[in-house]
C-alpha cells in the first residue's frame, strides 16, 4: 500500500526512534533498591512502559500508589533518570538512515512522547536534532497519549494537517493515540511489544525495518 499526500511523519520515541530500556530498568531499579524495594527484571520493565513514567512506577512499585514510599520512589527514579538517560541509549538501527532519506525527500519530522519534556527534548537534540522540527513530551495542560493532544500540539507546530501526517509508533498506546488524532498508524516490530500483542489493540500497518517505511510513501 501507499500513503498518498503524505507531507509529516510523526514518531514516538521510545521503542520507536531510541532503544531506552536499559536506562529506564536502570532508573526503576536504582529507586527501588533507595527505597527497599524488589528489583524489576527488564523483561517486567519492558511491558510496564508505554503511558508515562508516573505509569511505569506505579506498575513497578509493589502496591503502587498506595505504597507509603511511592512519591519518594519515583521521586528518586525521576532524579537519576534525568542523569543517566543517555547511559545506554541510542537509535534502533537504521533510524538514522531513514530520518536522512525523509530528510532528503522533503518531509518534516516530528517526536511525541509520554517521557517527561524535558528529557525528550535532551534526546532529540542530542540524536535527531538535524532532522525533526518538533518534539513533544508529557507536560502541564496537554493531555498525554493516547489522547491526540501532543500528536495535535506537534502538528501544529510543524504547520501540518493531520490529513498530511501518519503516525509511526511501537506499542497499543500508540495504535490508540494515532486513531484518536485521525493519523494512520504504523506499528514498527522491534520495540518494546511484539505483534500478536499490537494485533490484539487493532494494528494493522506493519514494518520489520525502518527503511520499510519508506515504502509505504
Amino acid at each position: 500500500m501507499k500513503f498518498e499526500h503524505i507531507k509529516a511523519v510523526v514518531f514516538d520515541l521510545d521503542g520507536t526512534l531510541l532503544d531506552t530500556l536499559q536506562d529506564l530498568t536502570n532508573a526503576v531499579n536504582f529507586a527501588l533498591k533507595e527505597n527497599g524495594m524488589p528489583q524489576r527484571t527488564l523483561d517486567e520493565v519492558r511491558r510496564f512502559v508505554g503511558n508515562g513514567v508516573e505509569k511505569l512506577m506505579i506498575r513497578a512499585i509493589p502496591r503502587g500508589k498506595e505504597n507509603p514510599l511511592f512519591d519518594k520512589t519515583f521521586s528518586d527514579f525521576k532524579s537519576y533518570y534525568g542523569v543517566h538517560c543517555k547511559d545506554f541509549t541510542g537509535p534502533y538501527p537504521g533510524i538514522l538512515a531513514l530520518m536522512e532519506k525523509l530528510k532528503e525527500k522533503g518531509y518534516v519530522m516530528a517526536i511525541v512522547s509520554n517521557k517527561i519534556d524535558s528529557a525528550v527534548k535532551v534526546l532529540d537534540q542530542e540524536y535527531f536534532g538535524g532532522y525533526t522540527a518538533a518534539a513533544i513530551g508529557e507536560m502541564e495542560g496537554v493531555a498525554r497519549k493516547p489522547a491526540p493532544d501532543t500528536v495535535e500540539k506537534a502538528l501544529k507546530e510543524i504547520g501540518v494537517a493531520k490529513e498530511n501526517a501518519i503516525y509511526v509508533g511501537d506499542s497499543d498506546v500508540d495504535v490508540e493515540t494515532a486513531k484518536n488524532a485521525g493519523l494512520p498508524c504504523v506499528s514498527v516490530l522491534w520495540g518494546f511489544r511484539d505483534k500478536e500483542f499490537l494485533l490484539e489493540h487493532g494494528a494493522d500497518i506493519f514494518i520489520n525495518q525502518p527503511q520499510e517505511l519508506l515504502n509505504l510513501l
